[in-house]
């Protein structure tokens, strides 16, 4: 299913995008080293109730996860890359976290991701966020009017492989609207002039992920978290994304 938003919808789509960024940036501002991926996972539920909103993730459960998730954020740690269970963890100075949230208010979802580390950066930790940073920005930057999916893919791909990571395509990019995820699938890396043409009132998530050495993803005893199949750490970025005439329009910022 492909959904067309109108002018309306694509407002209120402002209003939970604006509610997903702001959310992950104060579990940002929250987590320090010691803090517990539940405890990340209780603020998750206080503060989408408290917005009056709801989790996208609890009652999710999909073909390739034991579902349903029953969480209400992705917490992929290390070489733990997405669909992170959350699960009784305490980081540590240096891990490397991704936060994966989506929520529907209003019935319309928005959906983002943001890798970072607690404490002590390490170099290339850096260079790996920063990678997925830059080929969303150009994934963005590419997305228009008239434009096809590939194009996206491209642009996305074209930073991820000049940084010299591998590109899984298993899992990618998506529409959405009144559900979570919909077509069409956005892959990380793709020819350009090919696809679905971009449309204004589609809402895209568009979400680069990468692991440091490999493009193979191994599944935990959990059946959610997918991690690298060398131990590589990892990195994931995403924003929801509105096609408008001129352009594309970044929805899940803070506010």
């Amino acid at each position: 299913m492909i959904e067309i938003l109108t002018p309306a919808e694509v407002d209120r789509a402002r209003r939970t995008g604006a509610l997903v960024g702001t959310i992950l940036q104060t579990l940002r501002d929250r987590t320090r080293v010691g803090t517990n991926l539940l405890e990340i996972d209780r603020w998750t539920k206080q503060l989408i109730e408290d917005a009056g909103a709801e989790s996208c993730y609890v009652d999710y459960a999909p073909s390739f996860g034991r579902g349903p998730f029953g969480h209400h954020v992705c917490t992929a740690v290390n070489d733990a890359v997405l669909h992170g269970l959350p699960h009784d963890r305490a980081l540590a100075d240096g891990d490397l976290l991704t936060l994966d949230l989506a929520v529907s208010l209003d019935g319309i979802a928005a959906d983002a991701a943001i890798s970072f580390v607690v404490g002590t950066v390490d170099p290339a930790d850096a260079a790996l966020i920063d990678a997925t940073e830059r080929a969303l920005a150009a994934g963005i930057a590419a997305a228009r009017p008239g434009a096809r999916t590939g194009d996206l893919s491209h642009a996305i791909g074209t930073v991820l492989g000049d940084a010299g990571y591998p590109v899984n395509v298993e899992f990618g990019g998506h529409g959405l609207g009144s559900t979570m995820h919909q077509d069409p699938h956005v892959s990380n890396t793709g020819r350009p002039g090919r696809g679905y043409t971009l449309r204004p009132g589609l809402l895209l998530a568009l979400e680069p992920w990468v692991m440091a050495d490999t493009d193979v993803l191994v599944t935990d005893p959990d059946g959610w978290t997918l991690r690298s199949a060398t131990g590589a750490r990892t990195a994931h970025t995403e924003h929801t994304v509105a096609i408008a005439e001129d352009g594309a329009e970044v929805l899940t910022l803070p506010r």
